[in-house]
C-alpha cells in the first residue's frame, strides 16, 4: 500500500467520523432548541401570570402605604412590583431552558455557568428586598426619630434623624452585599465594627444619660 492510498483511507476515515458525529449531533440539537422553545414560552407565561397575580394582590398599594414609592421614585426608579417579580421570573426560565439545552447537548462547562447563574438569582431578588426594606425604615427612623427629637426639643434633632437613616441604609447596603457573595470577609469584618460601634455608643449615652 503505498502513501497515497494511505492518506485516501484516512480521509474517508475522518470523514465517516465526521459524519458519525453530526449524525448522532443533530438529533439532540432538535431536542434542545425543542426543549429550549418550550420552556421559553413557559418562561413568558409564568411572567405574565406572576405579574397580574402580584398587580391583584395590589402590593404596589402595600408599598405606598409604607413609603416605599417616594424612596424609589427620588432614586429615579417607578414602583412597579408586578414588572419586576415577573420579569424575575421570566428571566429564571429563560436561564433554565438554557441550562436544559445545554444539558441535552452534552455542554459540561456551559451547564456548569448556568446552574450556578439559576442558583444565584435568589441572592439577587433577596438583596433587592432588603435595599428596599432598609429604604422604607430608614424613611420611617428619620421621621419618627427627628419627630421625638424635636419634642424633647433635642439640638441637632436633623441630624439625629439623618444618622438614624443612614445607620439603616448602610446596615441594609451590608446585608445586601452579604447575601449577594461580595467580599464576604471584608464585611463580616464591617458588620463586627459596626456593631461594637453601636454598642459602644449605646454604653456612652447610657452612661452619660445615668450622670
Amino acid at each position: 500500500m503505498n502513501l497515497g492510498e494511505e492518506s485516501v483511507r484516512a480521509f474517508e476515515e475522518a470523514l465517516n467520523t465526521l459524519a458519525t458525529g453530526v449524525a448522532a449531533f443533530i438529533p439532540k440539537l432538535i431536542v434542545a432548541l425543542f426543549a429550549f422553545i418550550v420552556l421559553w414560552i413557559v418562561a413568558v407565561m409564568l411572567g405574565k401570570l406572576i405579574e397580574q397575580i402580584v398587580r391583584a394582590l395590589k402590593v404596589d398599594s402595600l408599598l405606598e402605604g409604607l413609603g416605599a414609592e417616594e424612596v424609589l421614585t427620588r432614586g429615579g426608579v417607578k414602583l412597579n412590583s408586578g414588572a419586576f417579580i415577573g420579569g424575575l421570573v421570566r428571566w429564571f426560565f429563560i436561564v433554565l431552558a438554557l441550562l436544559v439545552a445545554a444539558s441535552i447537548l452534552e455542554l459540561g462547562e456551559v451547564s456548569t455557568f448556568l446552574t450556578s447563574v439559576v442558583t444565584y438569582i435568589p441572592n439577587v431578588v433577596v438583596a433587592a428586598i432588603i435595599i428596599i426594606a432598609a429604604a422604607v425604615l430608614g424613611d420611617m427612623a428619620q421621621r419618627v426619630t427627628k419627630a421625638s427629637a424635636h419634642a424633647a426639643r433635642m439640638p441637632a434633632a436633623s441630624l439625629i434623624g439623618a444618622v438614624a437613616k443612614w445607620s439603616i441604609w448602610i446596615f441594609g447596603i451590608l446585608a445586601a452585599l452579604f447575601q449577594l457573595q461580595i467580599a464576604v470577609e471584608l464585611l463580616q469584618t464591617l458588620v463586627t465594627a459596626f456593631v461594637a460601634m453601636l454598642a459602644l455608643a449605646g454604653g456612652l449615652a447610657f452612661g452619660l444619660g445615668g450622670k
